[in-house]
């Protein structure tokens, strides 16, 4: 996945508009952008648009965002949703690995009253939303084998912390965020995940938007979350292989055939983590659909 786009789960308006983005996953939001008022409407909303949109041609994965496990909401978004057989649960401020545990066991139980592979329903959590679960992150390796990836947020954390901001004036990320967002990465890297990067609030400015996003990829992160339509297309752009980062790693895949542990390439050594990076890039552009 290489944007996932939240989109307000009780806005008709939006979910169209959210199909037309282009974007791989689309995350309908149960929580923070849905007003406690607003909810057992959006829960409704929200179901009967994953159930429709699974059976159109070329739909985005479909994955619901719903409320904090430690709260008394999360029953609810997963009784409504569930039945719809959304492709993932999106997971807001877990403590620890246990809480990943714990939904875990809660949506399998869903998966048999609805009828669905069991296994099927995969968990995306947002693992430093909560100080203590930055300190718990090692506890996410193994929570869950329905986890299929990891991703950070900067704005949740900050209050709790009582930052007054967490960019710089160059809109840099402070060093605590940064911190976290690595955090983030090596331990779902040790997980075995996908490292999804945090969203870019300043949905005006896609300069700042492309250069994070450049960044993120660079350090390792496979994509990244959007809160606006426009953020899809310069977020698919960067995190889809290049023609000729293509040709390099095919090149470099060659190389390796029928070579004892080391190759060489223009000059140049290769050994075993330059071939395991090709073949990621190689089917990185396979999934973007750039080539065959």
């Amino acid at each position: 996945m290489r944007s996932l786009l939240f989109v307000p789960g009780d806005s008709e308006r939006k979910l169209a508009k959210a199909l037309a983005s282009g974007a791989d996953a689309l995350i309908v939001d149960l929580e923070d952008s849905v007003a406690p008022a607003n909810r057992s409407a959006a829960r409704a909303l929200t179901a009967a648009f994953v159930r429709e949109t699974r059976s159109s041609a070329n739909a985005p994965l479909l994955y619901v965002r719903i409320n904090p496990i430690d709260g008394s909401d999360w029953e609810a978004d997963l009784d409504a949703v569930m039945s719809s057989k959304p492709d993932g649960i999106v997971m807001p401020k877990p403590n620890s690995g246990e809480d990943v545990h714990r939904l875990s066991i809660a949506v399998g139980h869903a998966e048999s009253e609805a009828g669905t592979t069991s296994g099927a329903t995969r968990i995306l959590p947002i693992v430093t939303e909560t100080p203590i679960s930055v300190l718990n992150l090692n506890t996410y390796l193994g929570a869950s084998t329905r986890m299929i990836g990891m991703s950070w947020g900067a704005e949740d954390l900050g209050a709790v912390v009582g930052s007054l901001a967490n960019r710089d004036a160059r809109g840099q990320f402070t060093s605590p965020y940064r911190l976290v967002r690595d955090l983030c990465l090596i331990t779902a890297a040790a997980a075995g995940v996908e490292p999804i990067d945090t969203v870019y609030v300043d949905f005006r400015n896609r300069e700042g938007l492309e250069a994070e996003t450049r960044e993120a990829r660079r350090d390792g992160f496979t994509g990244k979350m959007a809160i606006h339509p426009d953020q899809v297309g310069p977020i698919n752009a960067v995190f889809t292989p290049s023609d000729a980062e293509v040709a390099h790693a095919r090149a470099v895949v060659a190389a390796f055939d029928g070579a004892a542990g080391v190759a060489s390439l223009d000059g140049k050594m290769l050994d075993k983590p330059h071939l395991v990076l090709a073949e990621k890039v190689i089917a990185r552009a396979k999934a973007a659909g750039v080539v065959s």
